[in-house]
Parts: C-alpha cells; structure tokens; sequence
C-alpha cells in the first residue's frame, strides 16, 4: 500500500493529475485503471479521477500486479469476410480496438480472433498474434490477420512494397474542389497536441493519399480513398489539411454530428495470396450506422 498526503498547494488538483505528478514510476494508463479498479482511496472513499483533491486531504494507493503480456481468448462474435489456410480478413466494428496495448486488456480483435482460431502467427508478438496492419479504435471496415509466421513474413514485405491496395470510404465537411486529388504531406506527432497527428510539418514520415469523390452533398462529399502508405491517422490528417476533416472527425477539427462516429471505413483491400500469389479482393459493405448516415443525405451509389 501507498500512502500519500495532498501538500499544500496553490489550487485544486485533479485525483489523476495528482498521481500521474506524485508517482511517475507507474504509466498514466496503468494509474487510470487503479482508480476505476477502487484501488485508489481519498479518506478511505472511492473517487473519480476528476475529483478535487483539497491539501491535507489522504490518498492510499494499491498497486496491482501487471496483467500479463500476452493476449487471451475472449468469446466475442465475429463478421469474418474471408479465409484460408494462411489469410483471415475480418469485418471489424468501429470502437474495437485490435491489439492489447495501454490500458486495455480485454474485449480486442486478438482476443476475439484467439478464440475462434487458437493459432495465430507469433510474429508480432505475444500481444499482437496474427496482426500485420492496424485501424484505429473508431475505424470500421476490412484487417487481415495471418495465420501462421510464413504468411506473416509474405504479406508484412507486400505491405512494405506498397503493392497492397488499400481503400477507405470518407464522408468528409464541405465540397472538394477537384473530383480527385492527391495528397503528399510528411506526417508527425503534433508537438502541441501529443493524442494528434500532423501533417503541417516539414519533418515526418511520408505519406501518400489519393482520393476521389464519389457523391457531393449540400454540406459534405463522400470520398473513396486509397492510401499508398499506413501512418498513424493518415487519412484523418491529410483530409483535415485540406479543410475538408472527416465528418464526426472532433480531434482534426470536424463538427460533432451527435451520436455519430467519425465516417471513415475500411472498405477494400486487394492483396496477393501468401501461399499461392493469386490476386484476391475483399470488400467490406458499410455498416449499418453510415449506411444510414448517407441514406439521410442523399443518392450515392458504391456500385
């Protein structure tokens, strides 16, 4: 147990600014998680980490083993578009995460794919079995999985060679210009705003994005958009440059749109089998939520 005391200070403080302040041994995520957990106690009480600590007030912290690294099997329901022997492409839901990382342990794509599948390739680790691209949390739409290590290897070198063929749909504010465009900007961590990226820097990773636009609106476009490269929110990034953010797209500058998601799905991927080089290509149909969405603006067609 840790026990700790508020000093006096020149103001209010957050319970989990406090923490993060008082005990940088351990990771934001990881103190986050003790407070939800009831681990962390104010006078005895059980706080939310937006509670004001006062000065003299006591804090007990009770430190929780690390869970260990490796992913686990979860029973959790599947929409899977393809598979072989080498190759699975799932259909994942906006607001699954894929991998175990910071802070989240349970209810992932891994755990999910651990348990329909067992074996998974062990190339990316014992916390990323089988996963050789990602989508962000808020993504919908196709990831392909390997199932054993040589199918890993084959499909990882196809995505470095950029011959992988990787199309998103984007429903994004405002009209584009031209019915098709190019965007070649670096993208990096904002230096301001470390949970963003961008791409207004000279330094970064190169990045390409096309698009082209497949319906127009009053107030917004639909884009189909292929992407010759894989940064971290890429697509989100360059489109915001643009002046043109993905719709629901709050944290690169997009109106909120109540109770909606951020419109961006993974919605085909072409790609060569590992095994026997065959060209293959998988879609992925809309979800349900931004089929609804562009029903309510207008005609589009994805034929």
């Amino acid at each position: 147990m840790i026990n700790l005391v508020v000093a006096e200070t020149a103001g209010p403080e957050r319970l989990d600014h406090f923490l993060v302040r008082t005990l940088p041994q351990y990771s934001r995520a990881r103190l986050q998680e003790w407070i939800e957990a009831g681990r962390v106690r104010v006078e005895g009480e059980m706080r939310k980490p937006s509670y004001k600590l006062r000065t003299g007030e006591s804090v007990s912290v009770e430190p929780a083993e690390p869970r260990p690294l490796r992913a686990f099997a979860e029973e959790i329901p599947l929409d899977i578009l393809y598979e072989d022997q080498d190759v699975i492409a799932v259909n994942k839901p906006a607001g699954m995460v894929v991998h175990a990382g910071a802070g989240r342990h349970e209810g992932t794509l891994v755990n999910a794919l651990l348990h329909k599948y067992g074996d998974l390739s062990q190339v990316g680790g014992p916390l990323r079995p089988g996963i050789v691209h990602r989508l962000d949390k808020g993504t919908s739409g196709i990831l392909l999985v390997t199932r054993t290590d040589g199918a890993h290897r084959r499909l990882a070198a196809q995505f470095a060679a950029r011959s992988v063929e990787k199309t998103y749909l984007a429903l994004v504010q405002g009209n584009p210009r031209a019915d098709h465009g190019v965007i070649d900007r670096p993208v990096s961590r904002d230096p301001r705003h470390r949970t963003r990226m961008t791409a207004r820097l000279a330094a970064g990773r190169a990045a390409h994005t096309e698009f082209t636009v497949r319906a127009r609106f009053e107030k917004s476009a639909l884009l189909e958009v292929r992407i010759g490269t894989g940064r971290t929110h890429q697509i989100r990034v360059h489109l915001a440059s643009l002046g043109h953010p993905v719709a629901g797209d709050t944290l690169y500058g997009a109106a909120a749109v109540p109770e909606r998601r951020p419109f961006l799905h993974a919605w085909r991927i072409r790609f060569d089998s590992p095994s026997t080089g065959e060209r293959l290509k998988v879609e992925a149909p809309l979800a349900p939520e931004l089929t609804q969405w562009l029903d309510r603006l207008g005609p589009y067609n994805l034929g």
